[in-house]
């Protein structure tokens, strides 16, 4: 029995000594709640809506100086994570913008500087048509294809041609019957055939009206302009008739040629 308390009070002993140490060594060490802090870096939360309108400071200003659009040029060096970064950005400022432009309409209050969605959107399409080309050149040269998405002219059930991109189907179209029976556009009615007729028609008034406004426009620029270039008025009105109209009567100015 006293061996049995002997050997309880040498076990405790040395339990006590190894907690003492190992506790020691430990106040001894680094916190990791403090290295990981020190590595981790974010952002003070905001958890209001004031994300979706302008900055404060801007409120109430008449202009508020902005710079340009991002240039094609500029987004073919950047890498693809910066791209899709850029991307958010630039989607959340378009957001941003067009709140407050709604918000300025209810308000009947001047929207300042409302380029600033315009050249939003310009940087989007850029960003867009960089990504399509590298897309485009990935498939060319894995596949030997473009991975864009088909594409043709199709006609709808009164007869009007639109641009229909194409899509997958588990049935074909040639087994699928139920498509048949509603998409069948090759019988025309008369009020169809009457409608596509007044239909261009219209079309062809609003061209012609459209150059005969183009034509007078380039007339007033020649009787105010005798030294127009004939060259860049070409390559802006190119429906226009330059070499007809340039030696009529109405293009003469009241000056001595």
């Amino acid at each position: 029995m006293a061996l049995t308390r002997q050997g309880c009070k040498l076990g405790l002993w040395a339990h006590q000594k190894c907690c003492s140490h190992y506790n020691s060594n430990l106040f001894k060490l680094p916190s990791l709640h403090v290295v990981f802090a020190k590595q981790l870096s974010t952002t003070n939360p905001r958890h209001d809506l004031m994300e979706f309108f302008d900055d404060k400071k801007n409120w109430g200003e008449d202009t508020i100086r902005v710079g340009r659009s991002w240039r094609k040029d500029e987004l073919r060096i950047k890498s693809n994570s910066d791209l899709h970064k850029l991307w958010y950005v630039l989607l959340k400022e378009r957001n941003m913008l067009m709140s407050m432009e709604h918000e300025c309409k209810e308000a009947f209050e001047v929207f300042p500087n409302p380029e600033r969605l315009d050249k939003v959107k310009e940087s989007m399409h850029n960003l867009e048509e960089v990504v399509i080309e590298r897309n485009k050149a990935y498939h060319e040269l894995e596949t030997g294809e473009t991975g864009i998405r088909p594409a043709k002219t199709v006609t709808n059930q009164i007869g009007i041609p639109y641009f229909y991109k194409m899509c997958e189907h588990l049935i074909p179209k040639f087994l699928n019957t139920k498509w048949r029976e509603t998409h069948n556009f090759r019988d025309q009615y008369d009020e169809t055939k009457t409608f596509l007729a007044l239909l261009g028609e219209k079309e062809h008034a609003r061209l012609r009206r459209s150059i005969k406004g183009q034509t007078n426009h380039v007339l007033g620029l020649m009787r105010r302009f005798p030294n127009l270039d004939l060259e860049a008025i070409k390559e802006k009105y190119p429906d226009v008739d330059i070499e007809k109209i340039k030696n009529s009567d109405e293009a003469r100015g009241h000056w001595v040629p």
